[in-house]
């Protein structure tokens, strides 16, 4: 899949979170005049396919050494007890699982694209399989800005959506800039009471 522009040029970049703020304020200052009333302008909540932040792949190689790091423990101390003379075997593994990591972490960057549509939320990534997953917002029951203690070293953050009749999030986007995460959050909530009403959020 081809690059998109840099996400932080999108609708979702900070430089539109007021925008995103006055559309939410405008929305509540409705339903408090008239609680029938409650129509945010949709229009200005959606926008193009948009990337996640260059940052992310850093936290996903990290982990990917992580992983290789107990791998490479766990393969030298095999490797030490059933044959003792290849001690630098580990060290191998270690090399060979960070390397592949690095490159699928990468190539999980570039295929990772998600679009928030008029009727629904569109993402699209995977490496080995492709997941093409579509949300519609009248399914949308809450939505949360969460940063992990990786996340907070890299200045990232996850937008987590939860749906009707499911136990868990079923749609997570990783790699976002606070304030992106913030403004995505603002405008699914907003999407969402659109489709069903308040009580949908």
């Amino acid at each position: 899949m081809d690059d998109t522009d840099s996400a932080g040029d999108g609708p979702f970049g900070s430089e539109l979170a007021p925008a995103v703020r006055r559309v939410a304020a405008d929305t509540d200052a409705d339903t408090e005049e008239s609680p029938g009333r409650n129509v945010p302008d949709i229009e200005a909540l959606t926008g193009p396919q948009q990337t996640l932040e260059p940052a992310i792949q850093a936290v996903w190689i990290l982990q990917s050494g992580i992983s290789a790091a107990v791998l490479g423990v766990i393969a030298a101390v095999a490797f030490a007890f059933f044959s003792p003379g290849t001690p630098r075997l580990g060290g191998v593994v270690f090399g060979a699982v960070f390397l592949l990591g690095a490159a699928l972490s990468v190539l999980r960057y570039r295929s990772w694209t998600y679009e928030v549509r008029e009727d629904s939320l569109y993402l699209e990534r995977g490496v080995v399989t492709r997941v093409k997953t579509v949300v519609p917002y009248v399914r949308i029951q809450h939505v949360d800005a969460s940063r992990g203690p990786l996340e907070r070293t890299f200045g990232l953050a996850t937008t987590v959506v939860y749906t009707a009749g499911s136990r868990g999030a079923d749609v997570s986007i990783p790699g976002l800039t606070p304030e992106r995460a913030e403004d995505l959050q603002t405008r699914l909530k907003q999407l969402a009471i659109a489709a069903e009403g308040e009580d949908a959020v």
